[in-house]
């Protein structure tokens, strides 16, 4: 996420640096920059978005949801505030707020492959299927090689029993991670349930012929 215009070079330059950090996996060094930011001035967006982010990536949801709820207060345009507040309630399958607080990051930042990701998986399980497998779809369009979303839509096209479209995407999920757990498992299970479908289909056709 692209960090607003929050003062000086010298501002500009620790959160790059925070960026840098943060990409490297070194959240807490990232965290003690961007809290520095924070105390300097407590009205930066752009730290308060990062605290946000690297926070979730430790996985300390109450923090990661604090620091996005106050960037969203101050800034309403904050998309990544809102993204981060939707990909919580849809951890908490809380779908239909997920959704709207979507909606919104969406609307402020269209065509963003991981918005698109968690706003297709949380409208499939608020129940508006056909509108989640096509924003997953939308997803997958930008970003080729997510192996997240190849695993979210194809265990979607599983959920509606379209078999052969959940494997492609699984085998594909496992083409760029041969290791990925997620993409195994839902293979196995998908080749299983398919070829416990395939009696019944010829059956089905048999009945139909004659």
């Amino acid at each position: 996420m692209m960090p607003h215009d929050d003062g000086s070079d010298d501002t500009l330059d620790r959160l790059e640096h925070a960026e840098q950090l943060k990409l490297q996996g070194d959240h807490v060094a990232a965290l003690m920059i961007l809290e520095e930011l924070l105390l300097e001035d407590p009205s930066n967006v752009s730290a308060l978005e990062e605290i946000a982010d690297n926070e979730l990536s430790l996985g300390r949801h109450a923090r990661a949801e604090a620091a996005a709820a106050e960037a969203v207060r101050l800034d309403r345009e904050s998309y990544t505030g809102y993204y981060i507040l939707g990909f919580l309630r849809s951890r908490e399958e809380h779908w239909r707020e997920s959704t709207r607080q979507l909606k919104t990051a969406n609307a402020l930042k269209p065509n963003n492959s991981e918005i698109l990701r968690c706003l297709g998986w949380s409208l499939f399980n608020a129940g508006k299927r056909a509108q989640g497998v096509v924003t997953l779809e939308r997803s997958l369009n930008i970003d080729k090689d997510s192996v997240l979303t190849l695993c979210d839509l194809g265990v979607a096209y599983l959920q509606v029993r379209h078999f052969s479209k959940a494997i492609m995407l699984f085998r594909r999920a496992l083409d760029l991670e041969p290791e990925n757990r997620r993409a195994k498992e839902c293979l196995q299970t998908t080749e299983h349930l398919m070829s416990l479908a395939e009696p019944r289909r010829r059956e089905k056709a048999k009945q139909a012929v004659s």
